[in-house]
């Protein structure tokens, strides 16, 4: 029998019957009798470095990108750091302590703690399917309510002033794309030429979690985005490129500058790429297209977060309870 494949088994069996620490140092010891002379000099840093990096891996083989990777690597180290003891010694009050200093001492929303509870959670939750833990100190703590703030929407008439506004096609194209179609504007600046049909207004997009989807867009995008790439005299494959030689692909953060700018020339305030999707979320549900078909529209896993996007139009609440209720 794998000497390995015993040593876990043991600890696996031996797990109703001890704590935390007591299962990790039988684990030790039988590693350092059975196979591994070095397990019991490993440092609790070094211990903490390998499960961390494991359960890094595991997230990556789940399809998740190097972008949710490094967030999810920045956060559980700052809180391994912060209390600095074995991950697996943390003890439930300890983490909710953690939490509550996160949020008083880094002056953020009550959504971004919940965000770090959700990380640290699913650190957790891998260490006890892998037998590493008896149980997760997160499962006591719960979800960090946030108050529920109506995020605004583009007006028909702001969209209008951008439009007009763009001062270039390659502007016009972009601001057209994410207006019609409601992508994230990380899959707008992935997106190459042979990926756009504009015959069938449609284009193939990268979304999260390596997952591709269809996205589609109206006519007058069709048009501008005919009339961009015919003005392109550049081999780039990128859809979006840069007006200057080389012609590079745009990058996010450029999007991001560009759409900011032209906010501020044009007197419509703070515009961000986001919140193209945030409207064409809202306005598909307002107009009655069915939850899920937005859901798939918006390459979302769970459809809560589709409903997070949209927010009703307060002016068809009012008419809604003049026609139903008055």
């Amino acid at each position: 029998m794998n000497l390995e494949k015993a040593s876990n088994d043991i600890a696996r069996l031996m797990l109703p019957h001890l704590n935390a620490a007591q299962n990790r140092q039988l684990r030790k010891v039988l590693s350092h009798c059975l196979f591994d002379e070095s397990a019991l000099t490993t440092t609790p840093i070094e211990q903490n470095d390998s499960y961390l990096n494991r359960f890094l891996s595991a997230k990556r083989l789940e399809g998740c990108s190097e972008r949710t990777i490094s967030y999810y690597e920045s956060t559980i180290r700052k809180l391994l750091e912060a209390v600095n003891e074995p991950a697996c010694d943390l003890e439930t009050e300890q983490i909710r302590s953690y939490l509550s200093d996160y949020q008083r001492h880094g002056n953020v929303s009550r959504t971004t703690v919940d965000n770090v509870r959700r990380i640290i959670s699913s650190f957790y939750s891998w260490l006890e399917d892998e037998d590493h833990i008896i149980k997760s100190p997160v499962r006591r703590i719960k979800k960090v309510k946030a108050p529920q703030t109506i995020r605004e929407t583009y007006s028909d008439e702001v969209i209008e002033i951008l439009s007009d506004g763009s001062s270039s096609l390659r502007d016009l194209a972009l601001i057209d794309l994410l207006r019609s179609t409601g992508m994230r504007v990380g899959e707008l600046v992935t997106l190459d030429r042979n990926a756009v049909d504009t015959i069938n207004r449609e284009c193939v997009v990268h979304g999260k979690g390596d997952k591709y989807r269809i996205v589609y867009f109206d006519a007058k995008a069709k048009v501008h985005l005919e009339n961009y790439l015919a003005s392109r005299d550049d081999n780039s494959d990128a859809l979006f490129v840069s007006h200057r030689a080389p012609h590079a692909r745009l990058q996010i953060g450029d999007v991001e500058a560009m759409l900011r700018k032209l906010g501020r020339t044009l007197g419509v305030g703070r515009v961000h790429p986001h919140k193209f999707r945030r409207t064409l979320a809202t306005r598909a549900i307002d107009k009655g297209m069915p939850i899920e078909q937005v859901q798939v529209l918006l390459g979302h896993k769970k459809i809560d977060t589709t409903l997070r996007y949209a927010m009703v139009d307060q002016r068809n609440v009012k008419a809604s309870h003049r026609k139903y209720l008055t």
